[in-house]
């Protein structure tokens, strides 16, 4: 995808300050943070959103699980809880259509979120 900014990222056309990688996700630190911590996580596949995902791509979906559960546990804050979210679509406030999971942590969370 030529113009999506995270496949952008991805290639290193972009700068992105990258915090985690293996072979099929990459993580790096959103640049409009809403806490201490807000790390966004990627398939390394441009996938749009959530409605495109295919039997296919389970591995990558556990892989950006795992990836959130690894950072939190490195940068201290498992234990004490974080938050992980998907947008998908409009209604769902997606604003760059490459899936990416928020790591949010470092602050208490409130309920309902919004």
């Amino acid at each position: 995808m030529g113009d999506c900014l995270f496949c952008k990222i991805r290639d290193g056309e972009i700068p992105g300050e990258i915090v985690y990688e293996n072979e099929h996700v990459m993580a790096f630190n959103d640049i409009n943070p809403t806490a201490p911590t807000h790390i966004l996580i990627i398939p390394k596949e441009h996938i749009s959103t959530l409605n495109d995902l295919e039997d296919n791509h389970k591995q990558t979906v556990g892989e950006i699980f795992i990836a959130a559960k690894q950072i939190a546990a490195e940068r201290g804050f498992a234990e004490s809880g974080y938050r992980t979210v998907f947008n998908c679509n409009g209604h769902g406030q997606q604003t760059v259509f490459h899936i990416h999971l928020h790591l949010i942590g470092e602050r208490q969370m409130t309920w309902p979120p919004g």
